[in-house]
């Protein structure tokens, strides 16, 4: 179980991607501060490609399937950078969306077993919404 071995380059990398996200809540927060939300995703795009490393990252960004969520974020980052956080920000959900969609199923049952929370994801109603996307695979 190599795949799994969790070494400092994925813990730092971990630790990147978490400060990303947070700087980037921390733009939205402060009414979409171009200066936060361009560390968020610099400290974002980082992190990932510690995370799971650069040949990882580069088939994972420049697979055929993950392009048009790779242009639109990188669109996005380009508008927060020129000053228009707003649209860029905007732009960069929906590449965001793009690009991770094939880990909601991974995520959804992880979720499912956490001790507090994973009683409310784990109600009929919910949980039949995951078991209809379960069968898709990671995209990585």
């Amino acid at each position: 179980m190599a795949g799994l071995e969790v070494n400092d380059w994925k813990k730092i990398g971990l630790g990147l991607t978490g400060f990303g996200v947070f700087f980037s809540f921390l733009g939205i927060m402060m009414f979409f501060d171009k200066g936060l939300l361009a560390i968020g995703n610099i400290l974002f795009i980082s992190g990932v490609i510690m995370t799971i490393g650069i040949k990882s990252s580069l088939q994972f960004f420049t697979k055929r399937n993950n392009l048009k969520g790779t242009i639109s974020f990188g669109v996005g980052f380009f508008f927060v950078i020129i000053g228009w956080p707003v649209i860029g920000m905007a732009i960069e959900t929906y590449g965001f969306i793009i690009l991770f969609s094939g880990f909601w199923p991974t995520l959804a049952v992880f979720v499912q077993k956490i001790p507090v929370i994973g009683w409310v994801f784990q109600q009929p109603f919910i949980r039949s919404f995951f078991d209809r996307n379960r069968g898709k695979r990671v995209p990585v």
